[in-house]
């Protein structure tokens, strides 16, 4: 979910989900004020014709390293990595890093320009350096042509410019992670950690009520990371933990859903849980809201949107005018799991072409009795929509 959907973006989001995003401006390079009004909602539903696009309707096999690279026969997919490093002395950050892939149109054409592709790619960097309290996004555009974006399975490599993660082996591992951007720089080796955790039912990530309302989904939930950051020209040694969710699907979203509410979090016990909370028009949590346990040893549990307990707390509301929770109660009554989670710095939002919310996070609470802390990423879509649309709608009135 994206992270999208991530993520989540995580869809977000995977972005978590933005990714047709990219059809409405082909820029290489975007700032961060970020006008356009694409919703998250219309990049994840069924607008627009779907046929000749591949669908999620059945289980599959997945194979890796090969489902780590392309699959351009779906509308849209993306890659997502998020992750909370520290230096030696405790200087802490959080960073995401999401590339998103879209399909203008099904199928393969030919054409005489070098230029001519069906692809488009779009970029978010972000890394948020909690001791400073600062938080710092980039955003990229480019064509899947001339070598300019693109991805490969076998060995893997997806990369937009000089934006790239690759195997540095023969195999996948380990995963090396680069990009820079507002004054910032990540790079970042990842090892494999656990195995992949298969989303949904056994990958397959059903989103809504219609057949093939779904993704492809699979995440790797606890990578040890290692590396450097580099904010204003100082360049630091960090480690940590990373988590990649990858995912692909041509109509995610139901009609009726307006976004998600997505949470990736590592315990301090060695257990990692993933939820995302689909909301309709109406405020409400949809049937289809999910997500899994991935325990410290053994296999993951699904969870149903009966087995998960959210509840605000707090809100914070954002300098371009979007109100976005900013504090959760989270309760898994099955897993005897109750969390507090708390934004790490509450202004991670992303003022880019469909405008998220997306940062690092802290967990303290107690499962089977026991405290537990730890870190995470949240995602947030959807908020910003309406109010995007009505900024939008505003200038285009002004002569």
């Amino acid at each position: 979910m994206g992270r999208g959907l991530v993520i989540g973006v995580g869809l977000v989001l995977a972005v978590l989900g933005v990714a047709v995003g990219v059809v409405m401006r082909d820029t290489e390079e975007a700032g961060q004020g970020g006008s356009g009004t694409m919703t998250v909602a219309g990049a994840l539903g069924g607008n627009g014709s779907l046929e000749g696009y591949a669908r999620a309707m059945e289980f599959r096999p997945f194979r890796f390293p090969e489902d780590h690279g392309p699959h351009p026969d779906f509308r849209t997919e993306w890659w997502y990595w998020t992750g909370n490093l520290e230096t030696e002395d405790g200087r802490a950050f959080g960073y995401q890093f999401t590339l998103f892939r879209s399909a203008l149109s099904p199928g393969k054409q030919d054409r005489d320009s070098a230029w001519g592709t069906r692809q488009v790619f779009m970029g978010h960097f972000t890394v948020t350096d909690v001791s400073a309290g600062r938080f710092h996004v980039t955003e990229r555009f480019s064509r899947a042509a001339l070598g300019l974006a693109g991805s490969e399975g076998a060995p893997f490599h997806v990369w937009l410019q000089d934006w790239d993660v690759r195997s540095e082996g023969a195999g996948t591992w380990p995963m090396r992670l680069r990009a820079q951007g507002d004054g910032v720089a990540l790079d970042l080796v990842m090892d494999e950690g656990k195995p992949p955790v298969l989303q949904g039912d056994r990958g397959l990530s059903q989103k809504g009520p219609e057949k093939g309302n779904a993704s492809y989904y699979y995440s790797l939930t606890r990578m040890p990371s290692r590396g450097t950051v580099s904010v204003d020209g100082q360049t630091v040694s960090v480690k940590g933990e990373s988590w990649m969710d990858r995912e692909w699907s041509t109509s995610a979203l139901g009609p009726d859903m307006v976004g998600w509410d997505w949470f990736a979090l590592q315990l301090s016990d060695g257990g990692e849980l993933m939820n995302y909370q689909l909301r309709n028009k109406d405020g409400s949590a949809d049937p289809f809201s999910a997500g899994t346990w991935n325990p410290p040893s053994g296999d993951a549990v699904h969870l149903s949107r009966e087995d998960v307990k959210l509840e605000v707390l707090d809100t914070w509301k954002s300098p371009r005018g979007t109100k976005y929770p900013s504090r959760w109660r989270l309760q898994v009554p099955r897993l005897s799991l109750d969390l507090t989670v708390t934004p790490r710095l509450e202004n991670q939002e992303l003022p880019v072409s469909v405008r998220y919310w997306e940062g690092t996070v802290s967990l303290e609470g107690t499962r089977e009795g026991k405290p537990v802390q730890g870190r995470g990423y949240v995602e947030l879509t959807g908020y910003a929509d309406r109010m995007h649309t009505e900024d939008v709608t505003t200038r285009s009135r002004t002569p």
